[in-house]
């Protein structure tokens, strides 16, 4: 398929960058000293989840998240890096795209009564479903090069 300017799979890759560096600047923006350290960062989520209106988020935070704060806070603050320089580079490009739909789904639920957040999770979340089923990998991608996928 070709447009004025790119093919197809070239504007698949440059949506696959760009939803790269949205990852990447959620992780860059975020305080480390302040999550790792203070936690502030399962705090504040914690205040969330323990007001939140389905009572399976509040549990399922009280059992999983509550238990391993600081263990938490490096999962949630290394995905977000981790998913951002995957799509960027396109390195294991499915695996990050699914990982990444799998985090917005758990913002979006934690944060269901918050628009914005809605907004850019239901945003980043159709990214991820057009990249990976668009097969965003096949251009501009490490995957690409190694014969990966």
């Amino acid at each position: 398929m070709d447009t004025i300017w790119l093919t197809g799979p070239q504007w698949l890759a440059v949506l696959r960058i760009g939803l790269g560096l949205w990852w990447l600047e959620s992780w860059r923006h975020k305080d480390r000293k302040a999550w790792f350290e203070r936690g502030t960062g399962i705090a504040w989520a914690a205040g969330i989840a323990g007001k939140h209106r389905w009572s399976a988020v509040r549990s399922g935070f009280e059992a999983v998240v509550a238990p391993h704060p600081r263990v938490m806070a490096y999962v949630v603050v290394y995905a977000e890096l981790a998913l951002g320089l995957g799509l960027i580079t396109g390195f294991l490009t499915p695996v990050a795209l699914v990982g990444g739909l799998l985090l917005n789904t758990l913002y979006f639920t934690l944060m269901i009564h918050d628009v914005a957040e809605q907004g850019q999770n239901s945003m980043m979340a159709l990214m991820s479903w057009v990249g990976l089923f668009g097969m965003s990998w096949q251009t501009w991608s490490l995957d690409s090069a190694l014969g990966l996928f």
